[in-house]
């Protein structure tokens, strides 16, 4: 007979626990986000997001030094223009917030992996992520001619130097018209990490205060995923395979574990979690409350996902988590 398997027999050091652990938090897993805007000398907390600031370029380029010192390899770039128009310019224009950043970042810290966000909700009036119909209130986007745009954005953030393009407005055919364009333009090689499975979520909330970018009217369940929905991710994934997508994001993470591990079963490509600013903020909510043990809970949030199949996570805890595994 052959004797009882007792699984506490190798939980009882921390060495043990250590070597039969089956996933693990690295700085290298990580991506940190970034909110860029117009000015010098500016440093201004989202009442939100305690710890999170929005930040003018030389600003910008101290955090990303940082970033890069703590071995983080990567940042992701969010912008908020001086002036919104319907053409949504200033997510293209070549002096374009974004599109500053990142030139001044990659002069500063080359190594550093500069992903820019590829989307048009900051900079439209009404916060709407494309081309509205004329009188429209429901926020029903025009997908065709907004694809025209993203186009344009991305191939001047490119220009401007980033290493990584990442469409997120949840427009149909997005990603291979951004490929086309990419590679018209001569960026054959800039991989495209596509929010490919984009819920509409109310934990974007905090988001929308840091970007400037809540909807002024309607909302945008007409074009981003509904929250009831698994198997439609699994479509959006195929289809943006197919289109040249490069990296997979599944936005946001803590209520859609499930989706990453199908994603993550389904493919081979790299998966990407965006541990979003109302997971953040309800962390530091209750951390700032006393409730809870902030680095514990955060560095086990984080490895759930990688646990759940993410390769690569977005978290506005970047920092402070590469700090607390340093200090275990």
């Amino acid at each position: 007979m052959f004797p009882i398997h007792r699984p506490r027999r190798l939980r009882q050091t921390d060495a043990l626990r250590r070597m039969v652990r089956e996933n693990q938090i690295t700085a290298n897993d990580l991506i940190y986000p970034l909110f860029a805007v117009p000015g010098s000398s500016i440093a201004q907390e989202v009442k939100s997001m305690p710890g999170v600031y929005q930040l003018s370029v030389d600003k910008i380029v101290e955090e990303a030094k940082e970033v890069y010192d703590l071995g983080i390899p990567s940042i992701i770039l969010f912008g908020i223009p001086e002036n919104k128009d319907d053409e949504a310019t200033g997510a293209w224009h070549d002096c374009g917030i974004v599109q500053k950043a990142a030139t001044a970042v990659k002069e500063a810290v080359p190594e550093l992996v500069v992903m820019a966000d590829t989307c048009l909700c900051e900079y439209t009036p009404h916060g709407h992520c494309g081309y509205l119909e004329v009188g429209d209130l429901t926020g029903r986007v025009l997908n065709d001619p907004t694809l025209d745009l993203l186009k344009k954005t991305a191939v001047s953030q490119a220009k401007a130097g980033a290493d990584v393009i990442a469409p997120s407005g949840m427009m149909d055919g997005f990603v291979q018209a951004i490929r086309e364009a990419l590679d018209e333009a001569g960026f054959a090689n800039t991989p495209i990490l596509s929010y490919a499975a984009k819920y509409s979520s109310a934990y974007y909330g905090p988001f929308r205060d840091a970007a400037d970018s809540s909807p002024q009217f309607g909302d945008r369940r007409t074009y981003q995923m509904d929250p009831a929905n698994g198997t439609e991710a699994l479509k959006e994934v195929e289809l943006d395979i197919q289109e040249g997508a490069d990296l997979l994001m599944v936005k946001p993470a803590l209520a859609y574990m499930d989706i990453i591990w199908r994603i993550k079963e389904q493919t081979h490509l790299p998966v990407a979690a965006y541990n979003v600013s109302g997971e953040y903020s309800m962390v530091k909510a209750a951390a700032l409350n006393g409730w809870i043990d902030e680095p514990k809970v955060v560095l086990e949030t984080l490895t759930a996902f990688k646990r759940a199949g993410a390769d690569l996570i977005l978290s506005y805890h970047a920092k402070d988590a590469v700090r607390w595994l340093n200090e275990a």
